[in-house]
Order: C-alpha cells, then sequence, then structure tokens
C-alpha cells in the first residue's frame, strides 16, 4: 500500500472518530472500563501464580529416619531416595541441626528446648525435594514403604487443597478475561456498525465507482485501531499507578512472607499487552462489523 493511500485511511478514520462523538466516547469509555477489569485481573492472576509457584517451590518431603538405624541402613535410604524419577535433590539434616533450627525458630520460647541438647529425642531427617510440585503425594506414598523410616512428613491433605484452589482461581481467571474482552469486542462491532449505516450511501458510491473490499475496509479497521489504543490509555496509567503503589507499601510489610512480582518489567509488560489487547479487539471487532456489511 502506498504512505498516501494509508494517509487517506489514517485521516478517514480519525475523522469517522470526531464524527460520531458521542459514539465514540461512550465506546472508548467501555472499552476502558473493560480493558481496566481486564488488567486488574490479568496482574491478580500473574501474581497469584507467581506466589503460587513460590509456594509450590517451597514445599518438600521430611523423611524421618529411625533413631535405631545403623549407618549402613541410613545411607541406604539415601541412595532410594536419590534413585526416585521424580526426586530432584535429597539432603541431609542431622538431629542436633534439627533441634538448632527449632530453638532458633520460636525465639526467646526456644530456651526451653535447650535442656535436650544433652539427649536429643529428634529424628535424622532428609529433606526431599520434587521435580514438579505434583509429584510430592506420589513419593510421600513411595517413601512410606521404607524400612527404616518412622515419619513422612510434607503437608499431607493442605498440599493437595493448595494444588486444587490455585487450579480453580487460575481456570476462572481465565474464564473472565476471555468473557469480558469479547464483551469489548461487541460493544467496538456495535460502534463501527453504527458508523457504516451512517456512511452507507458514501460506501456504495465507493463500490459502484470500482472500489475493493479491501480498501473500504481499512479506515474502519483504523477506527476500531484507533478505539482500542484509546481506551487503553486510562487502564495502563491506572494499573502502574496502583500497582507501583501497592507494591512498595507491601515489599516492607510482607518481606519473606507474600512477594508480588517486580514493578519492573511487570508494569511494561502489562502496559504493552493491555495497548495490544486494545488494538486487537478494535480491529477485530470492526472486522466483523465491515464483513458483514460488505457481504450484502
Amino acid at each position: 500500500m502506498k504512505a498516501r493511500t494509508f494517509g487517506r485511511h489514517l485521516r478517514e478514520g480519525a475523522k469517522s472518530l470526531s464524527r460520531n462523538g458521542w459514539m465514540t466516547f461512550a465506546s472508548a469509555s467501555a472499552v476502558t472500563v473493560t480493558l481496566l477489569l481486564v488488567g486488574v485481573f490479568l496482574t491478580l492472576m500473574l501474581n497469584l501464580n507467581h506466589v503460587a509457584k513460590l509456594i509450590e517451590n517451597d514445599v518438600e518431603i521430611r523423611v524421618h529416619v529411625d533413631p535405631a538405624a545403623t549407618d549402613e541402613e541410613q545411607s541406604a535410604i539415601e541412595k532410594k531416595l536419590k534413585a526416585i524419577s521424580r526426586v530432584d535433590t535429597v539432603s541431609f539434616s542431622s538431629k542436633d541441626k534439627e533441634l538448632k533450627s527449632l530453638i532458633d525458630s520460636m525465639g526467646e520460647e526456644g530456651k526451653a528446648f535447650e535442656p535436650f541438647e544433652q539427649q536429643n529425642p529428634l529424628n535424622d531427617v532428609f529433606i526431599v525435594k520434587t521435580k514438579t510440585p505434583n509429584d510430592v503425594a506420589k513419593v510421600a506414598t513411595e517413601v512410606e514403604k521404607y524400612s527404616n523410616v518412622t515419619n513422612v512428613q510434607y503437608g499431607q491433605g493442605e498440599v493437595e487443597k493448595l494444588f486444587n484452589v490455585l487450579e480453580v482461581a487460575r481456570n476462572i481467571g481465565i474464564a473472565l478475561i476471555i468473557g469480558l474482552l469479547f464483551t469489548a469486542m461487541f460493544l467496538i462491532s456495535n460502534t463501527i456498525k453504527i458508523t457504516i449505516v451512517a456512511r452507507r450511501e458514501e460506501i456504495e458510491i465507493m463500490r459502484l465507482v470500482g472500489a475493493t473490499n479491501l480498501f473500504i475496509r481499512w479506515p474502519f479497521f483504523i477506527e476500531g485501531l484507533l478505539l482500542g489504543l484509546l481506551g487503553s490509555v486510562v487502564p495502563i496509567g491506572v494499573l502502574i499507578g496502583v500497582y507501583t503503589f501497592v507494591f512498595n507499601q507491601s515489599e516492607p510489610k510482607f518481606n519473606g512472607y507474600f512477594e508480588l512480582l517486580p514493578t519492573f518489567p511487570f508494569t511494561l509488560q502489562i502496559a504493552l499487552l493491555l495497548a495490544v489487547v486494545g488494538g486487537f479487539i478494535g480491529v477485530w471487532g470492526s472486522m466483523l462489523s465491515v464483513r458483514k456489511f460488505l457481504k450484502k
């Protein structure tokens, strides 16, 4: 396409927006609200996914060794653990280290356990990390059958519930985002339809003098693109400002307990994504309307 022709299409698309001022405002406002909701759900979902991965990666299996087990039997347990295909790493924690960790974790109250340093009642422990979080329960069930293993801990029941809740939350988030995007496309499509009806005589004349369907479509494509981009400006600004504020406020308060995605490059990625999504649904909505009209 020649630059001159494209310039003409660009001017026509922009004129159409100004010509239908109130409809443009209503459609852009609806797209703004829709994209804002999409951005909020997307931000929540991505951060939920990030936190879920951190939690999932922290899930470990603690294999307690029978105090009566010999060094050879303990070594045999370690070899069997490392031989499991689903296991990623195996580390050893002595009962003395376990007691020290218990005392340190309880602060001042932990001093009550210091007398046990002479006669430590705890077990040596193998800490097992699986290759994927979903393998934890399977590996734990297998390890429970080993001889000289007194207990296997991995948060049984709670881990499965956590994984199920996270999966449901992800699916709901995806469904809501898809629904909102289709709503935005419907709104833009209706706006373009009104524009086409208002200019139907002009379009018919263009067709009579030999204008191709593609030539007729271009101004409407650009109008839809501009509507989508216009509707993405406010959501981008709001989400960047609010997310940056929330991140700065939450980081010192929840450090070590709850970790949000860093503002950069996350906010830039969200901004680009919303702009692309806005432009895409604008063009797609206009394509649906123009295609139906030109088929008549």
